[in-house]
C-alpha cells in the first residue's frame, strides 16, 4: 500500500529517509525553509519555516500517513533549541489536530542526551531522563508534548549519530589525538543509515498490524569507551596517538545505551557496532592511506 510520508526537517537523516520510502513506493514530501537540497531527490519540496505553523489552520501542512519529526536546531543556544523542539513540535501538533484524518503516527527523532547518568549505568526506555544540560531537557520537553497530545506519537531517541559528513572523530584521531583512558567515559553511536533504517522499519512494523510503543532507544549493539574508538581509529589510519584529549565530550556523560526493545522489533542493524560502521564511512570517504 502507497503511503504518504510528511517529514519536518528534512535534511540529512531526512533526505536519507525519504530516499529509502520512495524506493519502497511511497510518497515523500520534505519540509524545510530552503528546498535547494532536495532538488532531484524525488522527495516533494514543501518550503516553509516552523515558525510559520504558529496558529496556522490545517492546510498549512499536507494530509499524511505518518509524520517524521526531525529537526536540528540551527545553533547550540538555548533560545534555538527551545523553538526547534517544544515550541516547534507543538506548532506542528496544532495543525495536523485540525486534520479531518490525523495521521496513523508522528516520530520523533529524539537524542540520548536526554539522560544524564555518568557512571557508565546502563540506560535504556524505563531509565530517568535527568539531563544536566538545557539540550537535554528541551528534547525531553518535546518528547513530552508528543506523548501527552492526543495524537498517537512515538519518540525514538537516537545516541551519537556518524556516517557520511559526520566524521568529527575521524579527524582528530587522524590529528593524532586520542581519549583519555581514564576517567572511562562511555560513549553510544549509531550510523545514519541505522537511524534511517529504524524509522522505516518502524514505518513497515505498525502497517504490518503490530503496536508500536511510545518510545524506543536507538543506538548500535556495542557501547564503549572514547579511548577505545579513538584507538581503534587511530590503528585503520595508521597514525599514532601523541595528544591525549581529556574532554572529548561537549556535554561529559557516561552511559551504556541499551537496544533490546528495538531489537525485539526485529530490526537488523546495518552496522552492529563502530567497527563495521566506521570502517565504512572510513573507505567511502577516502580517509584510509594508501597502499605503498
Amino acid at each position: 500500500m502507497k503511503l504518504t510520508v510528511l517529514i519536518i526537517g528534512c535534511g540529512d537523516i531526512g533526505i536519507t529517509l525519504g530516499r529509502e520510502l520512495l524506493s519502497e513506493g511511497h510518497r515523500v514530501i520534505g519540509m524545510r525553509r530552503q528546498a535547494d537540497a532536495l532538488q532531484g531527490s524525488g522527495i516533494e519540496p514543501l518550503t516553509l519555516d516552523l515558525n510559520d505553523l504558529e496558529g496556522a489552520s490545517a492546510s498549512a501542512l499536507p494530509q499524511a500517513d505518518y509524520v517524521v519529526y526531525t529537526v536540528s536546531a540551527d545553533r547550540f543556544e538555548e533560545s534555538a533549541y527551545q523553538s526547534a523542539y517544544p515550541e516547534g513540535m507543538k506548532r506542528v501538533l496544532g495543525v495536523l489536530e485540525q486534520h479531518k484524518t490525523p495521521p496513523r503516527r508522528i516520530f520523533f527523532v529524539s537524542s540520548t542526551s536526554v539522560y544524564g547518568q555518568q557512571e557508565g549505568e546502563v540506560v535504556n526506555e524505563a531509565s530517568p531522563t535527568e539531563s544536566t544540560s538545557f539540550s537535554g531537557n528541551l528534547m525531553c520537553e518535546a518528547e513530552q508534548a508528543l506523548l501527552n497530545h492526543s495524537l498517537p506519537g512515538t519518540v525514538v531517541r537516537f545516541s551519537g549519530i556518524y556516517g557520511p559528513g559526520r566524521d568529527r572523530l575521524i579527524h582528530q584521531a587522524a590529528e593524532g589525538r586520542i581519549a583519555a583512558v581514564t576517567p572511562v567515559i562511555y560513549s553510544n553511536r549509531i550510523h545514519r543509515d541505522d537511524c534511517t533504517g529504524i524509522l522505516a522499519h518502524l514505518i513497515r512494523y505498525q502497517e504490518s498490524g503490530n503496536p508500536l510503543a511510545e518510545l524506543y532507544l536507538g543506538s548500535d549493539c556495542e557501547p564503549v569507551t572514547m579511548h577505545n574508538v579513538m584507538a581503534w581509529l587511530a590503528k585503520q589510519l595508521k597514525v599514532e596517538s601523541t595528544e591525549t584529549m581529556q574532554s572529548p565530550l561537549r556535554r561529559r556523560t557516561s552511559k551504556r545505551c541499551d537496544n533490546q526493545r528495538i531489537l525485539s522489533t526485529g530490526y537488523q542493524f546495518r552496522f552492529p557496532s563502530y567497527r563495521e560502521g566506521y570502517a565504512q564511512v572510513l573507505k567511502e570517504g577516502g580517509f584510509l592511506p594508501t597502499q605503498a
